[in-house]
């Protein structure tokens, strides 16, 4: 059970996230390192424990839980009836990592959540990243101070790490950013997160404080984008920057369409030469190798082989799937390679990952789950009287189609950003969906029998005592404790009241 659920400005899904980044931060901890294991492992297994212990609760009706379940069936049908599977601990463990990342769809849809606590959400993720990514700066600057240990996979890499380091303008050379991580690059993630939410606090807020904070971390961010030389990063960063521009100018947001334009310019151009004086003509050739072909020719001499190989060779022998466990982590742990019926098969690319684990059944079910939240935003995004919730749809928005775009880079979906992505889109609907209550709360304490703003599927499911109500109180709670019997239940548009003295 979630304590304190009466709160919807800070509550387990505020305390999850906290904890997502105290983990991380122990990690970069050297004396901690024989136990770094278990850090990793209680990332996804607080997802686990949050969707078990809460599974009696009732909550909001989300739009891609029908896709999502799909999944699952799709996923122990494999388990149990492909031939190919690796072992069955390696199949069940995949199977849980799954669970994990898309957890917060169960559980973080049972918490209400106000305006304010969204925003309460995206500001630790915003302040985290944004100091990842000062690391990331310092890192540049003071290399031997700021550096972190590197993770134990690169050191016994071929390589050690060698191939992931630039050479500076001053003839330094040092390992790619990581901000506060232990893999060389990483600061480019953490430089994408505080470019965008950067620029959704300088459109959002009224506070001339936040918009300039805004405004300076998503410099930083853009610079550590540039120095990681993570071109994938660079291109999702643009991508989403200019599908916020579209969303505000649909939705005939011109003041906040115009002022993101006239920072658009000097923030791109501002850093690539900020990142050009200090990471010299690596960092030029790097970024400008962008322009020196074709989208498709780019893309196919970095990761379109991997995408053409899944098409071409992977998808006509594995249509329904190669068994699970046989890629990533869990085999790495729980997998016996050998078996060239159930062995190893290197994954570079989501696609290839969803291919192999449930075929095309799966990638057809994950697809519209990821359809079904992109829809929810994007129709969101165009709800004016939702107060700032439309700017925070279309960021949410922008940032799903930017998630999207590194499936094609990396398995985005079977690591701890792809449970951010659930996190935050099953938050932003929860959010909106509480505003909706607590706008028809307020007309139906005035006397209005039809309240407006009704959002489709935002039917509540969880009764709300009316007392509370009557009090004032228009955000409503879960279930006050000790309140067994509450005296209004809503059911659609109109409320179904109940003569209070049933409850003496």
């Amino acid at each position: 059970m979630f304590p304190n659920n009466r709160s919807d400005e800070w509550n387990w899904v505020h305390n999850f996230l906290a904890i997502q980044f105290i983990l991380q931060l122990l990690l970069l901890v050297p004396i901690l390192g024989a136990i770094r294991p278990i850090f990793r492992v209680a990332t996804f297994g607080l997802s686990i424990y949050l969707v078990i212990s809460n599974i009696s609760q009732r909550g909001i009706k989300h739009p891609a839980k029908v896709s999502v379940c799909s999944i699952f069936l799709i996923l122990f049908t494999s388990l149990f009836f492909n031939s190919h599977l690796n072992t069955i601990p390696a199949g069940v463990a995949q199977i849980a990592m799954y669970l994990a990342i898309l957890g917060p769809i169960f559980w973080a849809s049972k918490i209400f959540l106000s305006v304010q606590g969204f925003r309460n959400l995206v500001t630790i993720l915003w302040l985290f990243q944004s100091m990842s990514s000062f690391f990331g700066l310092l890192q540049i600057y003071f290399p031997e101070q700021f550096q972190f240990q590197l993770s134990s996979v690169i050191q016994n890499s071929t390589y050690g790490g060698e191939n992931l380091k630039i050479i500076l303008s001053n003839g330094l050379s040092i390992y790619r950013p990581m901000g506060l991580t232990d893999t060389p690059g990483s600061a480019a993630v953490a430089g994408f997160y505080t470019v965008l939410l950067g620029l959704a606090f300088f459109l959002e807020s009224k506070n001339w404080w936040l918009k300039g904070l805004g405004i300076l971390s998503s410099f930083v961010g853009f610079f550590c984008i540039y120095l990681s030389q993570v071109r994938i990063m660079l291109i999702t960063t643009c991508v989403c920057v200019s599908i916020l521009l579209v969303i505000l100018f649909w939705s005939k947001n011109f003041k906040r369409a115009f002022a993101l334009l006239g920072i658009i310019q000097p923030l791109i151009v501002g850093t690539f030469a900020w990142a050009i004086a200090v990471g010299g003509k690596s960092t030029e050739a790097r970024t400008l190798s962008l322009f020196a072909g074709s989208t498709d020719q780019i893309y196919q001499q970095n990761r379109g082989h991997f995408f053409q190989e899944t098409i071409d060779v992977l998808l006509p022998q594995y249509p329904f799937g190669a068994g699970l466990g046989r890629w990533g982590m869990m085999n790495s742990y729980f997998g016996k390679n050998g078996n060239p019926f159930t062995d190893l098969i290197w994954v570079e690319i989501q696609w290839t990952g969803w291919l192999l684990d449930g075929g095309v059944p799966l990638i057809i079910a994950y697809c519209l789950a990821i359809g079904s939240v992109c829809y929810f935003a994007f129709k969101t995004a165009f709800r004016k009287q939702m107060g700032t919730l439309p700017i925070w749809s279309a960021v949410i928005f922008a940032y799903n189609m930017g998630t999207i775009l590194i499936t094609f880079n990396y398995p985005v979906f079977i690591s701890q950003t792809g449970m951010e992505f659930w996190l935050l889109n099953t938050a932003l609907i929860v959010a909106v969906m509480t505003e909706s209550w607590r706008v028809r709360n307020q007309y139906l304490l005035a006397g209005e029998t039809t309240p407006p703003l009704m959002i489709e599927g935002a039917r509540p499911r969880m009764r709300i005592p009316n007392k509370y109500l009557l009090a004032g109180n228009t955000t409503p709670p879960l279930m006050i404790e000790g309140d067994t019997t509450p005296l209004l239940m809503i059911e659609g548009e109109r409320p179904k009241m109940r003569d209070p003295d049933e409850n003496q």
